[in-house]
């Protein structure tokens, strides 16, 4: 198969012949028709994350149909259109006895620990535990957005910051997750505030929904956030991933409300100095969210089919596997364009 492979971190990436990946007895290959390029994958091409080992195929968001099953699984067939999330579950551990697959004490994650999307084909484990079947109406670009950014969002918005209609949301970072927060919160009623330095990504969030968009990441991006919802958020997310936007996040809080960590606080930023005294007064909430269990998606797919999410607004582009390596090593650069890139294996040319 085709994939894209990087021999050494920060290495420019290079699109290779490869050999298939194996298929487990309780797991199955899948011909990938879409998967998204995300932030984090950036990550672990930079070296940030200790459980990739190099030559490496990133990638962990993404749809396609099966084309291999083991010879355990039951209940999916070749050529079923499905997706799964980006922490494949094993399904036995104690967090997975009690449904918190999403932090799986034995979880495998495609394009980290093991060869990921950005191919041809991918490997899902413990199929019956992880792969999600697609709706028919849902196409695979905008079922490619939702393994990571967009289902990550949903439940940092909806089981995590406990968002109710009329709340004030505070997003800070505009880009595939900030959206999606955005888009989410619009549809449970909620008020937003979106938050990021890049125009585009503001006028995104403008289009979908929130009520103002603010530049930057300075101080005063708190100031403004209290100011414009009478003391502060009920919630924000800091959907980037850094310490201003984490300790931003935090101080842009009202008495008791809920931050909700999102974006991967990695290499430098992985210590930030949070404001202790602020949580103690207020009685602020601090919570992280990592992806969301195959389990859970079931509402949040009938919420797609019955349109009153469309993740589809959310792809800003889409490219052909030839031209992801230069999307990749893009990524480090400030926002020219919000929204997702999807990656269409199958593709020769930019779409």
């Amino acid at each position: 198969m085709r994939a894209l492979v990087y021999a050494a971190f920060g290495a420019a990436p290079q699109i290779l012949d490869v050999p298939d990946p194996i298929c487990p007895d309780d797991g199955v290959v899948i011909r990938v028709e879409a998967t998204g390029l995300c932030r984090s994958d950036w990550h672990g091409w930079m070296g940030h994350d200790p459980s990739i080992t190099v030559p490496h195929v990133p990638g962990h968001e993404f749809a396609g149909t099966i084309s291999a099953i083991g010879t355990e699984v039951r209940g999916w067939r070749i050529g079923d259109r499905v997706t799964a999330p980006f922490v494949c579950a094993c399904g036995v551990c104690p967090q997975c006895v009690v449904g918190d697959h999403q932090v799986c004490d034995a979880q495998e994650q495609p394009g980290f620990t093991y060869w990921g999307s950005f191919a041809e084909l991918v490997m899902v484990p413990h199929a019956e535990i992880n792969l999600i079947l697609l709706p028919d109406g849902l196409g695979s670009v905008e079922a490619a957005s939702l393994g990571c950014r967009f289902a990550t969002a949903y439940r940092a918005i909806v089981f995590q910051g406990r968002l109710a209609a009329g709340d004030w949301l505070a997003v800070h970072g505009c880009g595939g997750v900030g959206l999606s927060a955005v888009m989410i919160a619009v549809a449970k009623g909620a008020r937003v505030i979106a938050i990021d330095p890049s125009e585009a990504a503001c006028r995104a969030a403008l289009e979908l929904g929130a009520e103002v968009a603010l530049r930057g990441v300075s101080q005063d991006v708190v100031a403004e956030v209290h100011e414009l919802t009478l003391g502060g958020a009920h919630v924000s997310i800091d959907a980037f991933g850094s310490v201003p936007t984490c300790v931003n996040s935090i101080r842009s809080l009202r008495k008791r409300g809920r931050h909700i960590q999102v974006g991967l606080m990695l290499a430098g930023d992985s210590a930030p100095a949070v404001p202790m005294d602020l949580v103690v007064a207020h009685e602020l909430e601090i919570r992280g969210s990592h992806g969301m269990a195959a389990h859970d998606y079931r509402t949040m797919l009938a919420e797609i089919a019955a349109g009153t999410l469309d993740p589809a607004r959310l792809v800003d582009r889409t490219v052909s596997l030839h031209d992801a390596p230069a999307a990749l090593m893009a990524m480090d650069r400030p926002t020219v364009a919000p929204g997702m890139t999807i990656i269409r294996p199958a593709a020769q040319e930019t779409l």
